[in-house]
């Protein structure tokens, strides 16, 4: 069993955007949750975000989840949005340094721009430039965990 975590800042914008796209893909064998390193419990996502899950025919129910070790612990993969997320954990919780990546690092092993773009505060059209980025990255995501 593949145990996907994604984790932003807040669980309201990105790591619950990439969740959604993940487990709408219905891959048998792949659990999926988000979390975030400064979430408070319970949050709903973004008005944005759900806007534009919903335009894409992903229906998605969700409340934010504060980061945990026991959720980090639940994961076969962390995958944060940025590397300032990446280092929140790996400084915390050394010991998941070996499953904790950016999404970017692991998908396409780019050494130099490893962040998303937060979309929090901006517009619609920002939060659908960040899921069809998220979008693209969940897909070759797909590849990598079948191998």
């Amino acid at each position: 069993m593949i145990r996907v975590l994604f984790v932003c800042t807040g669980n309201t914008c990105r790591s619950p955007m990439a969740e959604a796209i993940l487990k709408n893909k219905n891959i048998g064998g792949v659990e999926v949750k988000s979390a975030g390193v400064y979430a408070s419990s319970g949050q709903d996502a973004s008005l944005h975000a759900k806007n534009v899950l919903a335009e894409n025919d992903i229906v998605h129910n969700h409340h934010s989840t504060p980061l945990s070790e026991m959720e980090m612990e639940w994961a076969t993969h962390i995958f944060t949005m940025t590397e300032g997320h990446k280092s929140v954990i790996t400084r915390a919780y050394p010991q998941m340094i070996d499953k904790t990546f950016t999404l970017k690092e692991f998908v396409i092993e780019d050494k130099y721009d490893r962040d998303i773009i937060d979309p929090f505060g901006g517009s619609e059209g920002i939060y659908l430039e960040t899921f069809r980025e998220l979008q693209g990255l969940i897909e070759e995501l797909v590849k990598r965990l079948k191998e």
